[in-house]
């Protein structure tokens, strides 16, 4: 469907079931559940999908060991539930992937892997491989470029990684296809009521600026950190003014070359100096450090980092790595903002309950908001969020569990775990549906960093692409692994896509936001 019929479409005077606001993972798992089970679906995203948090993670799909470590155990059994349903739903975007921690005390291998024989016992059948006590010998094996010094042993886990930005895209298209309209590029710029009650909002197109209104009979606001504005907006009009219950905090992430860590097994450090872990991931060819936890008080779309959260990967890093890399080795640095939540209950106030890392609030008005989370339990979230619909009559009760066993687009047929998310980026992203992108002009031609003209093509036709950032962040994820490189592929990338869309692909913004990934905080 090109952009003009989409537009056409989203001007037709329907009355959806489910309208959301929002195009990260939490919005986007939402519209598949809802239009897998029937209802009919509108969703709009003010820039692209997955341009905000959805596209900065740290790529694992995991159960979450510091979670088994806080006693969370509930938590952690659903996201290996949730890991394992990913890893087959969609395996050209998620596969397994075993960690080594190094240790350096003789308590830790012990006490570390106590731990994370747990982890397998509360994964059961839906393991990923056994947690394996390593000699000295081979840790280094596994981790040959990590510190010597001191080596004690190490332990060896399993648990998943996964391309965010690719999957986010696969979950639109995937909605798309169960009837379901995603729109990216079109703002919600405010909710309508009718007595009180909220019955539609209205949006604007960010290319022409052609306004638009859509009434439904739920309105699901997840916007992700910026989840406050439409709850305030919401508030304001019903005469109920809300407390803000996101309180955002930034994770950076440094990429450089693969040589700094080779093999196929990651890194993961599991107490810095600051008490978080440490990962070292390898991920489409290079290796990805992280991350950071600092609280940030605005809400930027590009944050930066903090020159003492570079510091501090850097720094940590030296510490279990023979060559530590330097501010000259980095490749691209990207930051998410995690939208942690302040526990309120439905009418805004604050309680110090929380049973759930993710919260769903519906307002007196009826907006359902969510918040929190993390991108393994996507999907279990999407559940949760409709059954509270169901739970307060906005939408006729349908049974859940219709996602468990769908294939995303690209996914059926394959073997799960194969091929690797780790290996150099390549036609394995697309899965299946590789074959729709050969056929296409210029699959012949390449373009660099293992981008054709045919992808860029199939990106324009077929996943929403409008600009060269859509292109070269997320549909290819060249800026997250080298930025530089990045840059001077926009021109052409540009001239491609404008072939395709006639619109202006946004080529000298991209290179300056290249320009960002690269340059270091002072």
């Amino acid at each position: 469907m090109t952009r003009q019929q989409l537009l056409e479409q989203l001007a037709r005077p329907l009355i959806y079931d489910v309208a959301i606001i929002g195009g990260g993972a939490t919005g986007l798992g939402v519209a598949l559940d809802a239009a897998a089970r029937g209802f009919s679906v509108v969703l709009v995203e003010s820039h692209d999908f997955a341009k905000g948090t959805s596209s900065r993670a740290t790529k694992l799909v995991h159960g979450g060991v510091r979670y088994l470590a806080q006693g969370n155990i509930g938590l952690v059994r659903e996201a290996l539930h949730e890991r394992t349903t990913l890893l087959r739903n969609a395996p050209h975007l998620a596969q397994p992937l075993p960690f080594v921690m190094p240790t350096y005390k003789l308590w830790e291998k012990p006490f570390y892997g106590t731990g994370l024989k747990m982890y397998d016992v509360l994964a059961g059948s839906a393991g990923l491989g056994n947690t394996e006590f390593l000699s000295r010998r081979q840790t280094l094996e596994h981790l040959p470029t990590a510190r010597r010094e001191g080596l004690k042993g190490g332990v060896k886990y399993w648990d998943g990684q996964f391309d965010d930005a690719r999957l986010a895209l696969v979950l639109a298209r995937t909605a798309a296809s169960r009837g379901a309209l995603v729109v990216n590029y079109c703002a919600a710029t405010g909710l309508i009521h009718d007595e009180g009650k909220l019955a539609g909002l209205h949006c604007q197109d960010r290319e022409s600026g052609r306004p638009f209104e859509l009434r439904a009979r739920c309105i699901i606001n997840a916007a992700g950190v910026w989840v406050d504005e439409f709850r305030q907006q919401d508030g304001h009009a019903i005469g109920r003014p809300v407390q803000p219950m996101v309180a955002p905090s930034q994770g950076v992430h440094i990429v450089v070359d693969r040589e700094f860590l080779p093999g196929d097994h990651a890194l993961m450090v599991p107490r810095t100096a600051d008490g978080r872990v440490l990962f070292g991931v390898p991920w489409l060819g290079k290796i990805i450090l992280g991350t950071t936890d600092t609280p940030r008080g605005d809400l930027a779309r590009e944050p930066r980092p903090f020159p003492q959260e570079v510091e501090f990967i850097l720094g940590e890093s030296a510490r279990y790595l023979t060559r530590a890399p330097s501010r000259a080795d980095v490749r691209s640095m990207w930051v998410g903002l995690r939208p942690l939540v302040r526990p309120q209950d439905d009418e805004g106030n604050d309680t110090k309950e929380l049973s759930r890392e993710h919260t769903v609030l519906v307002s007196r008005s009826g907006l359902v908001t969510v918040t929190g989370g993390k991108w393994t339990t996507y999907r279990a979230m999407a559940e949760d969020v409709l059954e509270k619909c169901f739970d307060r009559s906005l939408l006729e009760r349908v049974a859940r569990g219709v996602t468990t066993n769908l294939h995303l687009l690209g996914g059926d047929g394959l073997v799960a775990g194969r091929p690797r998310i780790s290996d150099p980026p390549g036609l394995h992203s697309y899965g299946s549906e590789h074959a729709l992108v050969t056929a296409l002009p210029g699959a012949d031609r390449q373009l660099g960093g293992g981008l054709t003209e045919a992808m860029v093509r199939f990106a324009a036709r077929h996943e929403y692409a409008r600009t060269v950032e859509d292109m070269l962040a997320r549909r290819w994820r060249l800026l997250f692994l080298d930025a530089r490189l990045a840059g001077s592929m926009a021109a052409e990338t540009g001239a491609i896509l404008e072939q395709e869309t006639g619109v202006d692909p946004q080529t000298e913004a991209f290179k300056e936001l290249a320009g960002l990934y690269l340059e270091m905080p002072t």
